[in-house]
């Protein structure tokens, strides 16, 4: 049986508030609001409550409310990413994963699931420390319809695991074809049922090894 570990990439391997707080100055500029702006995505940050499934959603939403059109956060976003892991939208990893993912690769599948496009993701990987260590990368996925549609390709006894901080995205599609899951840290979600819950990925190594050598 082939067993797959699913990774999502911002707020899962990704950590730090940088290239959100990049997003919210990209989106600023386009409004023409000097501090506000960014500093209500902030506060939003630290609170980390609300409607907003992430950070780039919250951007989205006050910018929304701002009078931003598809077409101007789609500009924002793009430019946000080409900062990605450089001074302007710094990232960090969490502690133990480059560890766990090189021990774990003599068990399973390694793949990374992300909705950004590849702009800067191996640069990003490299700044993390995490270069080579997954299989697959799989970018600009459409999750959550286009985590359904990657599950739908794999082998029919694939023994499946998908670990993210957004249960609507990351999680719920595996959760929905009776694979395991594991949420992390993320915004509140009271629909989320996940199989492993924890609020850092260091704490989730002990669940992920004994899933990895049942």
């Amino acid at each position: 049986m082939n067993s797959i570990l699913l990774f999502d990439f911002d707020g899962t391997i990704a950590l730090g508030d940088g290239p959100v707080l990049a997003y919210a100055t990209q989106v600023a500029a386009a409004l023409d609001d000097d501090h506000g702006f960014v500093d209500g995505i902030r506060e939003t940050l630290s609170a980390a409550d609300g409607e907003a499934l992430d950070g780039y959603d919250a951007v989205r939403r006050a910018a929304a409310a701002r009078g931003a059109d598809a077409r101007m956060l789609s500009a924002a976003y793009l430019a946000s990413r080409a900062e990605l892991a450089t001074a302007a939208a710094p990232i960090t990893a969490p502690d133990g994963l480059a560890v766990f993912l090189a021990a774990a690769a003599a068990d399973a599948e390694l793949v990374l699931v992300t909705n950004a496009p590849a702009i800067r993701i191996d640069q990003a990987l490299d700044a993390l420390g995490l270069a080579g260590l997954f299989d697959r990368i799989v970018t600009s996925a459409g999750k959550p319809a286009g985590l359904d549609v990657f599950l739908a390709d794999l082998p029919a006894d694939a023994r499946v695991l998908s670990i993210g901080d957004i249960w609507h995205n990351d999680l719920a599609p595996a959760h929905a074809r009776g694979h395991e899951t594991a949420l992390i840290g993320g915004f509140a979600d009271p629909h989320a049922t996940p199989t492993y819950r924890a609020a850092d990925f260091a704490t989730l190594i002990p669940q992920l090894t004994a899933w990895l050598r049942p």
